[in-house]
């Protein structure tokens, strides 16, 4: 900010309307400034930190939202935008945060590879794929997990839950067994 240097500048003998006409800002907003020089939003924001700060510094693996949640506790209510904001500004992160798209690297393999990469079946119900998928709705994320069989290139089996768990893929493989027939069938899950 400006200001304070046209505070000094007076200070000196330096008419306030020369400053301000050399630095390129009004009277009108220098005078006010002098008359209030913190803003109601900077002390606000200047409370907010430090109460994000206090939480942050209890749990350091709260990041912004979990700290937006435990701000009423602290008396101050604030929107999750501004939260943010002012987490970012004052680089307030969880230990666990990771910035997306760098150092991503594929991890070592979940399972075995049973088809050595061979997507191919000769008869149906040979070999079936499986994957779990995330989608937004307004209620909230909706994860479906479907299983196909190769040679079709059909979905024999599915399964819908709220919530990401192992009982979803389980339960869309237990689906595909009941419609089909299943004996000696190769299951390949998510990678």
């Amino acid at each position: 900010m400006i200001y304070p240097l046209a505070l000094d500048l007076a200070a000196d003998g330096v008419p306030a309307t020369v400053t301000c006409r050399v630095l390129g800002f009004s009277t009108q907003a220098f005078y006010k400034w002098k008359k209030q020089p913190v803003t109601q939003r900077d002390w606000d924001d200047a409370h907010l930190i430090h109460a994000a700060r206090s939480i942050h510094g209890e749990d350091p693996a709260f990041g912004y939202r979990f700290i937006a949640d435990e701000l009423p506790d602290h008396g101050i209510t604030a929107g999750e935008n501004r939260v943010a904001r002012l987490c970012s500004q004052e680089r307030i992160w969880s230990v666990f945060f990771k910035k997306r798209g760098l150092n991503r690297k594929a991890g070592p393999a979940v399972h075995d590879d049973l088809v050595d990469r061979q997507f191919t079946a000769q008869t149906a119900d040979e070999l079936w794929l499986t994957d779990i998928t995330e989608h937004r709705t307004d209620e909230g994320k909706l994860y479906p997990s479907a299983i196909k069989d190769v040679w079709s290139n059909r979905i024999v089996g599915y399964s819908i839950n709220s919530r990401m768990k192992a009982s979803l893929a389980v339960s869309a493989l237990n689906n595909a067994v009941v419609q089909r027939e299943a004996a000696g069938t190769l299951s390949l899950g998510p990678r």
